[in-house]
Order: C-alpha cells, then sequence, then structure tokens
C-alpha cells in the first residue's frame, strides 16, 4: 500500500530556543526567510507554536522540492514531514495504523512529546498506550536503542502531529539577525567557504570579485558568479561587485619592490572593497584567508594588510586547515565549481619570493611612491554590479 502524502512539516530549531527574550526576533526572522523559501510551491500555512514551526501542505506541494529548499534555511536543526489528526489517543492510533500499513520492520519505538501540558496523558503513559496498541497489530517489539522504525507524535493545544524521519537541516541563526557583511570571494576553494559560514551565522553576505582583465581573460569571474548564485539560495538575493584590477597590478608592479607585490595587491582590494562596503552598508570585511596556507596569509602579513582597512576584517576560516575547507566545500556543493581552472588575478604578476614577513614600515614606504587614491579610483571605475536571486 501507498503511504499518504504529508500534509504538513515540523520544523525544529536549535541555537534559536536559547536565545531567551530575544527569541521572538529570531523566529520570527526565520519565519519570513520560510515564507521566501517555500514561494511558489503552493498554498502553505506558516505557524509558530512554541518551540517548532509548522508548514501546512496544501495537495499540489511537490514534498521533495519542498525537502531540498528547507536543507538550506539557516536557522533550521532538523525538519519533518508529518501527518495531522485529533489529539483523541483512538485518531492517533487509526492514523498511526494508516500510516503503518506501507512499512516493513521488526523492532521500532514511540517518542511522543506533549506540548500541551493539560494533555490528560502523560508523554510516558501514550507511549506505553501506543506501544501496546502497535506491538499487538504488527508482533513487532519495542526496541529503544536500535529501532526500526521511530513514531513521532507530538501533542499540541488542538492537533496532534505523527512522523517518522528527522532530515537535518542546517543550523545555525536565521539569515538577516546579524547585519550585513561584503565577501572578497575569488574562484577558489576558501572563500566561498568562509561566506557561507557567515551566512550561517545570521549574517546577509554581499561579494566583490577582483578579475585580472585587461591583462587575463574573465574566466575567474565567470566561476564566481557561478558560486554566488548557489550561495544565493540561502540569502534569496546577492550583489557581485567585479572589479578589473589588472592595471592597478600592473601599476604596482612598476614602483614596487618584488617581495612586497602581493602584499600590496591585498592593501588595494580591502581599500577597493571598504569603498563598495560602504555602497553597500555592510559592517565588515570577510576574506578566505587561514593561517600559514599562502605567502600572503603568515600573522605578520595579514597585520599588514589588515591595516589598510579601517573596517573589521573577519577570517572565518583562520583555523582551518586545507582539507576541512575542502571536506566543507564538497558537503555545501561549492567544490565542484571551485575546482574548475581559470585565470586568478592572485597569480598576476606574481614574484618568485614574496616576502612571509612584510614590516608596515617597508610597506609604507613602497606605498609611498603609488597614488593611493588614484590607484584606489582606478578599481572602483571599473565596477561593475550584478544581482542574483533564487
Amino acid at each position: 500500500m501507498t503511504e499518504p502524502r504529508p500534509d504538513s512539516v515540523v520544523i525544529h530549531y536549535h541555537e534559536i530556543a536559547l536565545k531567551g527574550d530575544n527569541r521572538p526576533m529570531f523566529v520570527r526572522r526565520l519565519t519570513d526567510n520560510l515564507r521566501k523559501t517555500v514561494s511558489g510551491l503552493g498554498k502553505i500555512r506558516i505557524l509558530t507554536p512554541r518551540g517548532r514551526i509548522l508548514l501546512y501542505l496544501d495537495d499540489e506541494t511537490p514534498g521533495p522540492i519542498l525537502n531540498e529548499r528547507l536543507c538550506g534555511v539557516f536557522g533550521i536543526a532538523n525538519f519533518s514531514p508529518a501527518y495531522r489528526c485529533s489529539t483523541e489517543p483512538e485518531a492517533i492510533e487509526a492514523l498511526v495504523d494508516r500510516l503503518l500499513d506501507s512499512k516493513t520492520f521488526k523492532t521500532f519505538r514511540i517518542s511522543a512529546r506533549r506540548g500541551d501540558k493539560t494533555y490528560p496523558l502523560t508523554s510516558m503513559e501514550l507511549n506505553v498506550r501506543l506501544g501496546r496498541h502497535v506491538q499487538e497489530k504488527t508482533m513487532a517489539r519495542v526496541d529503544l536503542e536500535n529501532p526500526g522504525v521511530t513514531i513521532h507524535v507530538e501533542l499540541l493545544q488542538r492537533e496532534a502531529l505523527v512522523y517518522f524521519e528527522k532530515l537535518a537541516g542546517p543550523g545555525g541563526l536565521p539569515v538577516g539577525v546579524s547585519g550585513h557583511v561584503l565577501s572578497l570571494i575569488s574562484g577558489g576553494i576558501d572563500s566561498p567557504v568562509a561566506s557561507y559560514l557567515m551566512m550561517k551565522r545570521g549574517c546577509t553576505v554581499g561579494f566583490v570579485h577582483f578579475h585580472g582583465y585587461p591583462h587575463l581573460t574573465k574566466a575567474s569571474l565567470e566561476k564566481a558568479e557561478e558560486l554566488v548564485q548557489h550561495l544565493t539560495r540561502h540569502q534569496f538575493r546577492s550583489h557581485l561587485y567585479a572589479v578589473a584590477f589588472g592595471e592597478v597590478q600592473r601599476l604596482i608592479v612598476l614602483s614596487v619592490p618584488p617581495p612586497l607585490r602581493v602584499v600590496l595587491y591585498r592593501r588595494f582590494m580591502h581599500r577597493i572593497a571598504e569603498e563598495i562596503a560602504h555602497r553597500e552598508r555592510a559592517s565588515a570585511l570577510i576574506t578566505g584567508e587561514n593561517l600559514g596556507q599562502v605567502a600572503s596569509q603568515t600573522l605578520e602579513n595579514l597585520t599588514v594588510i589588515q591595516e589598510a582597512a579601517r573596517l573589521p576584517v573577519l577570517r572565518p576560516l583562520i583555523g582551518f586547515d586545507k582539507e576541512e575547507i575542502i571536506d566543507r566545500a564538497k558537503t555545501i556543493g561549492t567544490y565542484p565549481v571551485s575546482i574548475q581552472p581559470d585565470q586568478d588575478c592572485c597569480r598576476l604578476f606574481i614574484p618568485p619570493h614574496p616576502s612571509v614577513a612584510a614590516r608596515l614600515d617597508d610597506v609604507l614606504k613602497a606605498e609611498s611612491k603609488l597614488d593611493v587614491h588614484g590607484l584606489v579610483k582606478m578599481g572602483l571605475e571599473t565596477v561593475e554590479m550584478r544581482e542574483f536571486h533564487v
């Protein structure tokens, strides 16, 4: 027998539940994000009884598409396709009977939770009653440690919800509760993961990409666009600012000692990104840097690079090793795009032996030979903005 279609989804959150008096604000933001997530999937009602969020589905809601979208909503700890009935024990038993007709199992467990404490049966009493009923119907035995089927029952004030599986959400905080930041995104592996992690902490993220045009092709920009489109599924709308940085790099090369060039490139990227951040009303810059991975990412060089920006520079990956970042990139789906070959501006005009411990005095002396304001303006004049939606 075919299992009936779920008529609802039970969504549980974890970190939000720890927010005390601020919890209603976090729940409202998560509910708003869910409204955007389910747009176009039928007439779905959203309710917020304490400790959970409920989606009431219609007959047209495509379950697999809905599940896929919910997997990308930050703030969700887990969610379950569910079935509703009245709270009378007999009604719950009848629904369980109907749902079990399509299942084969030798062991089971009942997990009942009372959201309504005025319900005449305690959670334990309902567990016992439903367990006895399922045993009589199926001859299966109870196994609390490793059951073949777990039957979850949640009792609310006006209805009961029955479900079998808990699908993992991404966790974290709802996008939009932690402010707006601007990510320096390359076409590589690290910066998309850093952007993802900031979204998971509740930030909305804008993006800026520096490409080597006209000295290189725009292949890295095309990758950045694909990565931003992929990440936009978590925040529904994104801006990507493309900066042609090749000519700025060429002018730095003409005046700066080779060992300091990489540090100078990064300082000018931060200056240009900071100006764009002001346009975006972003409160911080985000990079994919992690300590010691390449020459520009030593503690000394990171300190000198950051000195060029007034905004905070956040580095979510600072303590990650490369394998940890690769694993996370594979999990979030950015890895296949990131490993495609391109012409990255970070490799343009790279000296054979870049400094790994640049001194600020030396860097400022080298910069004194440059028209800093003019180079920043040159980069800003090339900016092209692209908008992405889901």
